[in-house]
């Protein structure tokens, strides 16, 4: 009699299937980059679950806006207010100090920028993997991220973007074990190398010497050798200094500055990428129209006229010395009249026989 139902493969086999399977997508999306549009295309649909699942948290802080109470937005009101004016009060300086570094790069033709234009950026996932250190952020390829950029929050670097797609990045955080920056001491700057330890509260110096001029409470600040991120953003704070006389290295463990765990909103710097002759001829365009502006003359070069050619200086006129010697005695007179009436001194062409000349061979004849 035939069964009413057909027999498929065992459950076995079926997972024997889809092991070997996975195994081998694993395998090509590590090895190639075949699966690459494919996971730019699947990213536009978990986009909505990272949106549908981040929505009780809104709607939570949304609710808790709302009924927070009038003392507590009272008293932030006034914080604010005087963290404002203090703000407000450095900002006035910052200002002076920016418009003297402006003249000071104009005076050396250099038009780098002082400040690196920076776009706002919120985190909307991380990675699961709790061994690897990596985050989402709501802004892609479509926004003008690019791969490598730096990414930092209100108190220092954070990481920097390692994958693309169309509307999400995927930023590597410092601490992650893959990843190294080169730093400085901000107090000396001693340069060194911070690593992730896959702690989000450590980074680690690496080959520091024993006898190098680094302390507890030292601020590491990014040097900007490795071309990637820019300089003089903190990155860490020192916090531990081992010494081991056996050992040719110091331990030196430090604290990231930024808030790897906490910050929500983080902010993508995009640096300068022109050529330094575009860069001098932007600042040579910007300095004419604000001279103009301001009704200044450009000044313009004197032009210094080429001297004409005339050739190699003629040398001095070493044969006619002897013509104006003075005259010998009269018993010498017959002999050296001759010579000196056959043989006329010679002379460069440049130079002109002196004008007692004839008047002396006249007085030797006689």
């Amino acid at each position: 009699m035939k069964p009413l139902f057909a027999k498929g493969p065992s459950l076995g086999v079926r997972l024997l299937v889809l092991v070997v399977l996975s195994v081998a997508l694993m395998v090509v999306d590590a090895r190639f980059a075949l699966l690459k549009p494919v996971r730019s295309q699947m990213s536009l649909v978990l986009m909505q679950t990272y949106w549908i699942t981040d929505l009780p948290q809104r709607l939570y802080q949304g609710v808790a806006s709302q009924f927070g109470s009038r003392t507590e937005l009272v008293a932030e009101n006034e914080k604010l207010k005087t963290e404002n004016l203090l703000l407000q009060g450095r900002m006035q300086k910052l200002a002076a100090l920016t418009e003297q570094n402006v003249r000071l790069r104009e005076l050396l033709n250099s038009s780098a920028l002082v400040n690196e234009k920076v776009e706002v950026a919120e985190l909307i996932g991380m990675d699961p993997n709790p061994f690897t250190h990596r985050i989402i952020i709501n802004k892609g390829e479509r926004d003008g991220v690019v791969l490598g950029q730096p990414v930092l929050d209100a108190r220092g670097l954070m990481g920097q973007v390692v994958e693309l797609m169309p509307y999400t990045s995927r930023v590597l955080l410092l601490t992650d074990t893959t990843h190294s920056i080169p730093v400085q001491v901000n107090r000396n700057g001693l340069r060194a190398i911070a690593s992730g330890t896959g702690n989000p509260e450590r980074l680690e110096l690496r080959h520091v010497a024993d006898t190098a001029d680094i302390k507890e409470g030292d601020l590491l600040v990014s040097s900007g050798l490795g071309q990637r991120f820019p300089a003089g953003y903190p990155v860490a704070t020192v916090k531990e200094v081992i010494h081991d006389s056996g050992q040719p290295f110091a331990i030196v463990r430090a604290v990231p500055t930024a808030a790897l765990n906490r910050s929500r909103y983080l902010l993508l710097v995009f640096s300068d990428n022109r050529t330094p002759e575009e860069r001098a001829n932007d600042a040579a365009q910007a300095q004419e129209a604000e001279d103009k502006q301001n009704g200044i003359a450009p000044i313009v070069p004197a032009t210094v006229p080429k001297p004409a050619f005339v050739g190699p200086p003629a040398p001095a006129p070493a044969a006619a010395a002897p013509v104006a010697t003075p005259v010998k005695p009269a018993a010498h007179s017959a002999r050296a009249a001759k010579p000196a009436a056959t043989k006329p001194p010679v002379a460069t062409p440049a130079a002109k026989p002196p004008a007692a000349a004839p008047a002396t061979t006249r007085q030797r004849e006689e």
